[in-house]
Formats: structure tokens, sequence, C-alpha cells
């Protein structure tokens, strides 16, 4: 059995589309210019001392959407988080909660019921004070059932309702205990109901309005080039800002962007993405290059409406093939491992998996011969990130190397989910995902990328096979398990499964690698997700 009709968690057009110019956004928008010129001509630089402009690399586009409640784009969540507030948010290693918007954590995590009182004197950018009006509004878009945001995936399972108790205290009712949702009330970014309930206003926040009540507020934002802050005067909050401006630059190619933080002449103080051959250069040049290990990871993704996609045998015979251990070692100098288990091995969750795809071309031509597959010619899509793109070559000559013809199909990271999103044809997808994005327990990790609305599954056209819906029935019971120990063991079980199916399964884990200037900054620590977190860094 297959569905054909299988709806994502995100809008196609609005999830991967390009950003145009917004034009006039209407009161309350603080979206200034909207300019692709040349990233040389929009530096902000300037100020001398404490005064100066800080300015952040970040290899990834800022022309995904920015909407808090849909976007996956790691520009705009990195910025959102020093833009927005949630009621409580999470420190970017450890994921713990603490109070932001809210003033405290709930003392009970197990309690049905969780109510908040809202910091007094919180203020949006445009002046107007937090209320908790605007808790319930952005709640209500996340949990309505005719609304798809990529957030509904996080929350519908097991928030029932948000409503508001007076003007500062919103109370918030649970379908049954969730602790994890404590740390999840950091992806429910408090956004100002007078500006974003007027027509037409999400679809500006798509394309990059952004209004919050954080330490910084976005002053321009010019897609494809660079997205500008400064410091909100006003702002009250746990995380003071120590910058008085910022300007991040997008820069997704890897030699111009190391060139912008390094050598005599550099214009930044620090960049992620770093490529794992440039570590030894900015080092001897005085930078501090320092890794995060977590779920970022190179995954093949399947048309499992495609044959032989379609039979799991030839699934597993192509991962049997990949030589990941060559992979890590040649293509990521080190800074990775095979997986295996869906989740990294430093993740609470983690237990080895029941199949582990080690290098095994002998078992990987008795999986075709047994699905009856000869002379196979595939065509893997893939997008242009730096590291996916020196990975390839070790796919190709292991899958050369079992009889399978392989053409490499690299292409911008956006035009490859244009693609997805028409449901347009393809045979297999290798990319790069990191749902530590969003946090890091296995329960949201796992239903990021499975379910049967998932946006993932989706492009897999699996999720109406009986072994999927078998799948999602063993994942929502886990979810309401309310014994931890019980409700870890259920996640590694059907971990298990996803394992074996290998729709969408991890080839590798690595290290994402970020470089600074240590005689600049201090504070930085470098996270396993794209991106910086720059709230508790200051001036040297």
């Amino acid at each position: 059995m297959r569905d054909d009709d299988v709806t994502p968690d995100v809008p196609a057009p609005r999830r991967r589309s390009f950003l145009t110019c917004a034009g006039a956004l209407g009161a309350g928008a603080v979206l200034a210019g909207c300019s692709a010129g040349p990233q040389s001509t929009n530096d902000t630089g300037g100020g001398r001392g404490r005064d100066r402009t800080l300015t952040a690399v970040i290899g990834y586009g800022n022309d995904g959407s920015w909407d808090p409640t849909q976007t996956a784009s790691a520009f705009a969540m990195a910025a959102n988080n020093h833009v927005y507030e949630g009621l409580l948010d999470t420190d970017p290693i450890s994921r713990a909660p603490y109070p932001a918007l809210g003033t405290g954590v709930p003392a009970d995590p197990g309690a049905t019921t969780w109510r908040f009182t809202l910091r007094p004197g919180a203020a949006f950018h445009d002046g107007r004070p937090v209320t908790a009006d605007d808790v319930e509004f952005v709640f209500d878009r996340i949990l309505d059932p005719g609304t798809q945001t990529l957030a509904k995936g996080f929350f519908a399972g097991w928030l029932e309702s948000v409503r508001k108790t007076d003007a500062r205290t919103v109370e918030l009712k649970l379908r049954f205990p969730f602790p994890d949702g404590l740390s999840r009330l950091t992806l429910a970014k408090v956004m100002p109901r007078h500006v974003f309930s007027r027509p037409g206003a999400w679809d500006d926040a798509v394309r990059g309005l952004a209004v919050g009540s954080g330490p910084y507020r976005q002053t321009a934002h010019h897609p494809k080039s660079n997205t500008t802050f400064e410091a909100f005067a006003a702002y009250n909050g746990p995380r003071r800002p120590a910058f008085r401006k910022m300007n991040w630059l997008t820069i997704v190619d890897a030699a111009p962007r190391v060139a912008r933080i390094s050598g005599t002449g550099a214009g930044a103080q620090i960049a992620d993405n770093i490529p794992y051959a440039d570590i030894p250069r900015l080092e001897r040049g005085g930078l501090k290059v320092d890794g995060g290990a977590g779920m970022n990871n190179l995954f093949l993704m399947f048309n499992t409406r495609r044959k032989p996609f379609d039979d799991v045998r030839v699934r597993q015979a192509l991962h049997y093939a990949i030589d990941a251990e060559k992979m890590v070692r040649v293509a990521l100098k080190g800074h990775g491992r095979p997986a295996s288990s869906f989740l990294d091995e430093g993740n609470p969750g983690y237990r080895r998996a029941r199949t582990v795809y080690g290098h095994d071309p002998a078992k990987a031509r008795a999986l075709l011969r047994a699905a009856g597959v000869e002379d196979l010619r595939v065509e893997l899509l893939a997008v242009d990130v730096s590291w996916i793109v020196d990975c390839l070559p070790t796919i190709k000559s292991s899958w050369d190397a079992i009889g399978v013809t392989t053409t490499l199909a690299p292409q911008e990271t956006t035009a490859v989910f244009t693609k997805m999103d028409q449901k347009r044809d393809y045979q297999v997808v290798a990319a790069a995902s990191n749902p530590n994005q969003f946090g890091l327990d296995a329960d949201l990790i796992m239903h990021y990328n499975y379910g049967p609305g998932n946006l993932w599954m989706g492009y897999t056209r699996w999720a109406g096979h009986r072994d999927a819906k078998r799948l999602f029935r063993d994942m929502d019971r886990a979810t309401r398990e309310p014994d931890p120990a019980r409700k870890k063991a259920m996640v590694q079980d059907y971990i298990d499964v996803v394992a074996e199916q290998a729709v969408l399964y991890p080839v590798v884990h690595n290290e994402l690698m970020t470089a600074w200037d240590p005689r600049r900054l201090t504070g930085i620590r470098a996270q396993p997700y794209p991106g910086v977190n720059l709230l508790q860094a200051h001036w040297v």
C-alpha cells in the first residue's frame, strides 16, 4: 500500500521558497532594506572599542523562511534565537530550560497543567508590551488543525491548549504528563499579535520580517547577502545584549567564508561550518577552532514509489556498500563516525541499532541478487553543502564497486528541496540534517523525521506502507509512556525498525566546526548544530 496524498507538515511554497524584496510591510514592521547586492557592499562595520560591530559569517543561506512557527533554516533559526523569546528558552549546549518571557520553570515537570507569569516590563521591539494575548496567539496558530506548521509536530501530540488567565498569565493544558515539553517551549517563539495578525503578515514573516522581544532587534535584511541587528535598549530579560550592532553574512561557499575570518584583513570575528581541511591553518593564524558532535549527519533518502527502491533489500544493499570509515577518514578528516543508530552516540537516548550498516560489499551484492536487481543505475541527487560534496566521491566509488553505475548530481540545496516539494521524480537524495536545532530528546528527533503527516515522509512516499503505519503507532505509544526508562526502551525499539527499513537514514554523524578570534571574543561555545549563539558572548 502507498499513500499518494501525504500532506507534509509544512506547505511547499512557504517551506523552501526563495525570498524576494518584501516591499512595504505595514505598521510595526522593522524590516529595512531588501537588497541582494554583493556581500562586501553590505557590511555595516564601524564604531570603536565596545561599540564596534560584531561580524559573523554563517555558512547557510538567509533566504529561507523566517517564520518561527515553520522554519528549519539554519540561519533564520540561529537569528531568531537572538530576536525572539519563548516562555522558556534553553541553553544552546545542554538544552536545559531557563525562564525567558516566563518568570520561572514549573516546579513539577510531570504535571498536566503548567502556569506561566510573564516577565514584568517585557516589550516588543516596536515598544508595545508583551501580553498573554500574544502568547495565546502564537500557540493558537501552532495548535490550529487547519494550519500546517513545522512547530505543530513538536506540540500537537501532547499539548491540548494554551489560554490566558489574566493579562500577564497563561495556562498550558497537557494531554498527558510530558516533562520533555518544557525544553520544547523555546520552539514556540512569542510574536506580537498586533503585527502578525494582520492580512499577509505570515507571508512577510516567511520573507524575513522579525519582530520579537529578545535582546537584539533586526535592522535590515538582504536575502542572499546579510542580515543586521542592534541591541534592544528596552530588553530586561536574562540574556542582555553585549554587542551594540551585529552583521551576519551568509556565505555558503567554503573558500570565501574562510577568507572572511582569516588573515590580517579578516572582516569577521566568528564563522560556523568551517571545512576540516582549513582547521590547522586557522589555528596557526591565532583563531580558536572547536567542534560540536551531535545529530549533524549525511543521510540517504529513497523514493519508495520508484522501483527498485520500494524493496528494503535494495535500500539496505546501498547502505552496506558504502565505506563510511573511508568517508570519515578522507572527507571528514576524522571529525565524524559511521552511524550505528539513527541517533548519534552522544544522545541520551542512544542504543546501538539492531541493524548497523558496516562496509560489506559482499552482503550488498547478495541483497541486490536476492531482490532480482541487475545493472542498477542510480542518479544521486545531493545538496551542495560543502562537506556533503566532499563525501560524494566515496559514495560513488563504493556503489560503483558493487556494479551500481552511479551519477552524482549535486545542486543548490533550495533547488533540491524545491523538487521534493513539487513531488518531482527522483531516485536517491543525499543531504544534511540536524534535528538538534530543535532539541536533544529522542522523541522530538524521531518525530521530526518520521510520522504520518511528516514532511520527510511525504518526500519518501512511504507513509502509507503497512510497515510505516505500524512504526507510527509504536512512536505514538512511546510518546505517551509515563515511565522514563520504559519510554527510552520503546524509542530504542522503534529506532531498530527505522534502521532496518532505511527509508531515510544517516550514513555518518559528523562534528560541526566553529572558528572565532579569542583575542576579540569570549564566551563562545561551539554548538553541534548549524549557526552561532552569541547570547553569552562578549568582547574581550
